[in-house]
């Protein structure tokens, strides 16, 4: 499959998964608001995505696929297939003890995780028993995540990408459940969700069997087997789990300081949903497409042709992501209030909700740049030096938010937005070093068309953000929380269009991009 092609496949499925995933967090904001079940819910639901970013998408895409890419490249199908049954094996091995280790130390744990929960007895025994309730959706989806690299590194991206979908879903139907049976801001609502969790991770485990099935690929589970490839895997695995998962950690640190803060954990929780659509769209497109496609270009000795991926994935995510930041940073406040501000979703919320999304949005190019640098490493069986990157940016994200947490705190203003600036600051650092890194390789070199790019979409970006205030207040008599609901609607769609006509407009008249550019982009 063509290099763009395959980023609008993934891009394409995983816009519809976060349309979706919009619909179950405006359901969710209105079943459970910002309060301490809402509060509940998310730190259950965060905690094994945690580990199942980082035992599957952050050690198996940085450490697997390589390997896997080898082995289909150099030894065959059979091989490669022997490889994925026996790391397969080893990775549901290794999740099902810790799985149940989890689950039984979770009143522990969840201390560490949500030290402010303490307080509240109620709050903090819900935390633990919904924990516990959708910790299984870690195993599936950490296998998920497996059968996900198998499928990309034969070209294969549909199912993969289409999985999540079944998630939202899954969730949207536990959501009207609670809602159609009187649970709405009740602990019971935070068990059907708890429950719904689970369920959507068999779901998804399911349609990935499925699809390597019908892919003709002979993996299967098998008892793991500790030969050179697996402690190879190891090797690179373990450094992996670092530098493939760390905004993950940055999220839950940011959860633990914030649980200091009453509904703090919410407001992260929302902004981070919206900041994530771009994320997802631009940043995990790439960064699925890119490292099966840079590892067999190299293995196959295509360095040029790497190095031309490399510059098209920078110019692909720039044209998309920084437009989508300024857009999230501009209109912030009409955007959290038209989704989210109804039901238990309280207009005092808004303001909230809305800083945190600002201050997100200065580090999204950078978070998006990162899934485009990391390949490069990645690709060629280092995940070292990107574990070591990942570390500074932990332990600056870490003195970032307690720094900036008790001094918004003192300067009178809420403490979670010194946690989102944080988590923008350290994106920004470990981006750069990654960047100053492959170009003093020589495994990554600007070319002069993405140089091009770059400046005519920053200016057009700048362009449209000055375009969107102008707009927003010319609508907001028709954005005020008080208006018809589909008067709302219809004005934030309004200033959304009209930004994208925008940029859009621009990027095409300053040569950015053209249709010539599209056509061949299709065959690139």
């Amino acid at each position: 499959m063509k290099l763009f092609r395959a980023f609008s496949t993934v891009g394409g499925l995983t816009l519809v998964s976060r349309v979706l995933g919009f619909g179950r967090d405006v359901l969710v904001a209105a079943a459970l608001g910002t309060g301490p079940v809402a509060d509940a819910f998310v730190v259950a639901f965060r905690f094994p995505n945690l580990f199942r970013r980082l035992f599957g998408e952050g050690a198996f895409n940085s450490a697997f696929v390589p390997i896997y890419a080898r082995k289909l490249e150099g030894e065959g199908a059979t091989a490669a297939a022997t490889f994925a049954s026996r790391a397969m094996g080893g990775l549901a091995l290794l999740l099902i003890l810790l799985s149940a280790a989890a689950i039984l130390a979770m009143p522990w744990l969840m201390v560490g995780l949500a030290p402010g929960f303490v307080s509240d007895p109620a709050k903090f025994e819900l935390s633990v028993t919904l924990t516990q309730i959708a910790f299984p959706y870690l195993l599936c989806l950490s296998i998920v995540a497996l059968l996900s690299g198998v499928l990309n590194s034969h070209h294969r991206y549909w199912a993969a990408a289409a999985a999540p979908i079944a998630l939202n879903v899954v969730l949207i139907a536990a959501i009207l459940i609670a809602i159609a049976s009187g649970y709405a801001g009740q602990p019971s609502a935070g068990y059907v969700l708890a429950v719904g969790v689970a369920i959507a991770g068999v779901v998804q485990l399911v349609l990935l069997w499925v699809a390597v099935k019908r892919a003709g690929l002979a993996i299967r589970l098998s008892l793991p087997r500790w030969d050179d490839d697996m402690r190879r895997l190891v090797k690179l695995g373990i450094p992996g789990l670092v530098s493939g998962g760390i905004t993950q950690i940055n999220i839950v640190v940011g959860t633990i300081i914030a649980s200091l803060q009453a509904g703090a954990v919410s407001y992260l929780y929302y902004a981070d949903r919206l900041y994530q659509l771009p994320l997802g769209i631009v940043g995990i497109a790439i960064g699925v497409v890119l490292l099966p496609e840079l590892a067999r270009q190299l293995r196959a000795g295509e360095t040029a042709t790497a190095l031309d991926t490399q510059n098209r994935s920078v110019e692909f995510a720039m044209l998309l992501t920084m437009p989508a930041a300024v857009g999230l940073g501009v209109a912030a406040e009409p955007i959290i209030s038209v989704l989210f501000e109804r039901g238990a979703f309280t207009s005092a919320d808004t303001p909230a909700t809305a800083a945190a999304l600002m201050a997100f949005a200065i580090g999204l190019p950078a978070f998006v740049l990162i899934k485009v640098f990391q390949p490069a490493f990645f690709a060629r069986e280092d995940t070292v030096t990107p574990m070591r990157y990942a570390a500074v940016n932990l332990v600056v994200n870490v003195i970032a938010s307690f720094a900036l947490f008790y001094g918004f705190q003192s300067a009178g203003l809420q403490g979670h937005i010194g946690i989102a600036l944080a988590t923008s600051i350290a994106g920004w650092l470990n981006m750069l070093l990654l960047w100053q890194r492959v170009g003093r390789d020589g495994t990554f070199q600007s070319d002069g068309r993405l140089v091009r790019t770059l400046l005519a979409t920053i200016f057009a970006s700048i362009a449209m953000g000055v375009g969107l205030w102008y707009g927003q207040a010319y609508l907001a008599e028709f954005l005020r929380p008080d208006a018809p609901l589909l008067t709302r609607i219809g004005s934030l769609s309004a200033l959304i269009v009209g930004g994208a006509v925008l940029y859009f407009s621009l990027v095409f008249a300053t040569g950015a991009l053209s249709i010539r550019r599209l056509r061949s982009a299709g065959r690139a």
